[in-house]
């Protein structure tokens, strides 16, 4: 008698139930001419503010000429109080009509751009007691003015020290625009004999191989420098790949659009190194999704038109993109306009801008929850740029992290030998802690207890 055949019962998987449709608000560009909004800006015609040498003729570079720019549009309080915020800030003023179109002035002080560009005293807060100026040293790790080499294979290379906008949180503040109440800065103007060193250090070290082309900003560069400055390292055999950084994409992106001499001038330097088989690209900074505009993409659209690779770095800062949401929707919104998210930023230890820094811990937080919003490649590494010069850091790789001090120690074996430390805002500590950070001798034996934790 043959044994019967008993078939398995297929189990039944739960069947899922597909999540609805979801608006896709980060393909919602501003559009239409919004600079209209601002009243010095009504009856600016489209071509002209598409111009980047409008843009550039009519940027705000004193704080009388900003404040002027505001009456009628805020309050006579907001005023006094941002007239009063320049006076203790870091940076020089100078902010594009682009930026100025793009803030709520209906609500300047809670704006995520107004924040970042335009300082009121009011919300000014206290320097960190472990903050330096200069907090990533990067003038000591610089064996010729202007060029930073701290990794092993890849070299910073200041070419100039002014910027289309002056950002308040600048970690250049030492040294980026004129001096201001605050901050004499350190000299790093165009010079030939200044480049021509820094062009023989890198020829000098066969194991450089990445260059940064930065500032100050690469959209500051004539059309000529930018091919002068390609063609010096395109020629030299170790160099193989090269960024220019600029956070011009983000506040005049019109440049882009119709300086067609300096976006030729990128081309050729791009094509030339493709056909070199080496890198040529663009980081540029982008912080809030309210930055992106069509004009925004419309610069980018061109930009991948010719080939040219963009990636973005910004800062996690307070009050501007510290909230899950918000971080999201920046990212997908610049995966939207072709520019990759490359890294977040823990906000420097920078002077003047207490008001703006995070915790570590927020940072850890955010970053869980962006990722897996979009996809891997796209989705911005979160790291610590390490004070007294460790470089980056992946925010989550500390030795130790204490919450309650809000000290956080990290190790940089192939960068620098030693032990670094990040501080959190005081704020974001507890009254008695904040106390105890009052007091030189318990601040010391804080900082002992959290170095001897990491070594253990």
């Amino acid at each position: 008698m043959s044994a019967s055949v008993i078939w398995p019962v297929p189990s039944r998987a739960p069947l899922r139930i597909q999540p609805a449709p979801r608006r896709a608000d980060h393909r919602d560009l501003l559009r239409g001419a919004f600079w209209r909004r601002v009243p010095a800006y009504a009856d600016v015609t489209e071509a002209e503010f598409l111009d980047h040498a409008w843009q550039a003729r009519h940027t705000i570079t004193k704080p009388t000429k900003l404040l002027e720019a505001l009456n009628g549009l805020v309050p006579s309080e907001f005023i006094a109080d941002a007239e009063l915020g320049f006076a203790r800030a870091p940076m020089s003023v100078r902010v594009s009509p682009y930026i100025m179109a793009l803030i709520d002035w209906t609500n300047p002080y809670e704006d995520p751009l107004r924040i970042q560009f335009i300082p009121v005293a009011s919300r000014l807060l206290a320097d960190h007691p472990e903050l330096d100026l200069d907090s990533l040293h990067e003038q000591a790790d610089a064996p010729v003015p202007g060029l930073t080499h701290r990794y092993r294979d890849k070299a910073l290379f200041l070419a100039l020290d002014t910027c289309p906008v002056y950002c308040r949180f600048c970690t250049r503040s030492y040294a980026v625009g004129v001096d201001t109440e605050e901050v004499e800065k350190v000299s790093l103007k165009v010079s030939n004999e200044r480049w021509t060193k820094a062009f023989e250090y890198i020829a000098s070290r066969p194991e450089l191989e990445d260059i940064v082309i930065s500032g100050g900003d690469a959209y500051q560069l004539r059309a000529s420098q930018i091919e002068e400055i390609g063609d010096a390292l395109l020629a030299i055999p170790n160099v193989r790949r090269m960024r220019f950084a600029t956070k011009g994409i983000a506040v005049m992106p019109q440049k882009i659009l119709t300086d067609h001499a300096w976006t030729d001038a990128l081309t050729r330097v791009v094509e030339k190194g493709r056909k070199l088989h080496k890198q040529v690209v663009i980081h540029t900074h982008f912080n809030h999704p309210n930055e992106i505009t069509g004009i925004t993409e419309a610069a980018t659209n061109l930009l991948m038109e010719r080939g040219i690779t963009v990636r973005s770095q910004g800062v996690l800062q307070r009050g501007v993109n510290d909230s899950a949401e918000t971080m999201t929707t920046l990212v997908k919104r610049l995966g939207h306009v072709n520019v990759q998210p490359y890294y977040i930023y823990v906000h420097d230890l920078v002077k003047g801008v207490e008001d703006l820094r995070t915790s570590v811990d927020t940072a850890l937080r955010i970053e869980k929850q962006v990722r897996g919003s979009t996809a891997g490649y796209n989705t911005p590494t979160f790291v610590v740029d390490l004070p007294g010069g460790g470089g980056k850091r992946d925010a989550h790789s500390f030795e130790h992290y204490d919450r309650e001090t809000g000290i956080s120690v990290y190790e940089a074996p192939s960068v620098k030998p030693g032990l670094f430390m990040y501080f959190d805002p005081l704020r974001d500590l507890s009254p008695s802690v904040q106390r105890r950070w009052a007091d030189p001798r318990t601040r010391a034996t804080m900082i002992a207890s959290a170095r001897a934790a990491a070594m253990r």
